[in-house]
């Protein structure tokens, strides 16, 4: 077994069941409520993917940087993922439709594991971040109209808590706290950073059990 095939496996511990959203309140509820309610902003459901792809130097998370143009978090580090339709069975079938349509991931090439927990945005988004194996073989292709470049960053280096530098900022007169990882010329901060220092500790919650 590869050290790869491990932490999969391992993941079993970590992540809510694919077969059943987490249904608990967004773990940083109480952070972002009082914004969010004075506002006036509608809480709406969205999702994900947390891809996670080998290459040599081992397991990677696929990223992308959105266009300026877009409405929310333009030109900001991203997972592939938006607002969960209608049409959409559930938020996984969400997260791949998205993926599917921003970076070309077909679903011969994902495989959703579970989910983290769910997670409330600055902008209103009800997000549940769903984790998936994706295939190595697999060739970005970004849509143009939402995702100006895809990369990749070492997985062993956004679950180094070194790597993660939290930071207090002020917004709307309030003091705020926000995670940032500087990645060679990428900053990831926001609610992705937020979601993979999720990830880390859902993963050092579980060893530790």
């Amino acid at each position: 077994m590869t050290k790869s095939d491990f932490f999969f496996d391992s993941l079993a511990g970590v992540l809510h069941d694919a077969a059943i959203p987490p249904e608990q309140t967004p773990w940083n509820y109480h952070e972002l409520i009082d914004l969010i309610e004075e506002n006036g902003t509608a809480i709406r459901p969205a999702a994900v993917l947390i891809g996670l792809i080998q290459r040599e130097s081992g397991l990677h998370v696929i990223l992308t940087r959105r266009t300026e143009a877009l409405r929310h978090h333009a030109g900001q580090i991203s997972f592939p993922g938006g607002r969960i339709e209608e049409s959409d069975q559930d938020p996984i079938a969400a997260a791949l439709r998205e993926a599917q349509e921003e970076i070309g991931l077909l679903s011969q090439h994902v495989q959703a594991l579970g989910y983290l927990d769910s997670f409330l945005t600055i902008t209103g988004f009800h997000v549940y971040p769903v984790v998936a194996k994706v295939s190595a073989d697999f060739i970005p292709q970004a849509d143009p109209s939402e995702v100006d470049e895809i990369f990749e960053a070492p997985l062993e280096f956004v679950l180094d808590s070194k790597n993660a530098r939290a930071i207090e900022i002020e917004y709307l007169g309030k003091n705020r706290t926000i995670i940032e990882f500087q990645y060679e010329q990428y900053r990831i901060w926001g609610a992705t950073a937020s979601m993979l220092v999720n990830f880390r500790n859902r993963i050092e919650q579980a060893a530790s059990t």
